[in-house]
């Protein structure tokens, strides 16, 4: 499945909806580790492309979860006033080329620095469920995560920690460092 991916690389992150039309192309995300169930990138200031053609930057940098068995990936924040998470329901990714690729489900989990947390677009959820047809196996799997994803905040399960997130933010800069000598 990495075959061809190494620490270093620069991967795009393109974003499907079930019904396999693209909802987001992300730009350049740095491959910061790569383990038998999880991919870890980061990325800084990106540019995001929507849908509609808008585009836009996200403002801070971005330590990147993507899980090979789990139906979520988890963006840890790194704000000025602290470390939040934006969680996505989602399919486990796919590499395709130098491309990683996933099919977002809506429901979101916000995760904020005191532990604090926010379920997010569930009436989204509702809405494409309906319009795509999910499957009740489908469904079932999507709130089982969501359920499983909530549980791993809230006893601060990796990447749920200061630590992992420095760590990886760390080989980061230091990556970024390197590319400059």
């Amino acid at each position: 499945m990495y075959e061809d991916i190494k620490v270093g690389d620069k991967l795009q992150i393109h974003c499907y909806k079930h019904d396999g039309t693209i909802d987001r192309i992300s730009g350049e995300a740095t491959v910061l580790d790569i383990t038998p169930d999880v991919l870890v990138c980061a990325n800084n200031k990106v540019k995001l492309t929507e849908n509609d053609g808008r585009t836009h930057r996200t403002k801070e940098t971005a330590i990147l979860f993507f899980y090979k068995n789990e139906w979520f990936n988890i963006l840890a924040q790194l704000k000025k006033y602290g470390l939040f998470y934006y969680c996505n329901i989602a399919s486990p990714f796919v590499i395709d080329g130098k491309i990683i690729k996933y099919i977002d489900y809506d429901l979101d989990l916000r995760v904020f620095p005191n532990g604090s947390f926010k379920i997010l677009d569930r009436l989204e959820y509702k809405y494409h469920k309906k319009q795509m047809h999910y499957s009740s196996r489908l469904d079932f799997i999507l709130k089982y995560e969501l359920g499983n994803l909530i549980e791993k905040v809230r006893v601060r399960e990796v990447p749920f920690d200061q630590e992992t997130v420095n760590k990886y933010y760390q080989k980061y800069l230091e990556l970024k460092d390197n590319k400059k000598n």
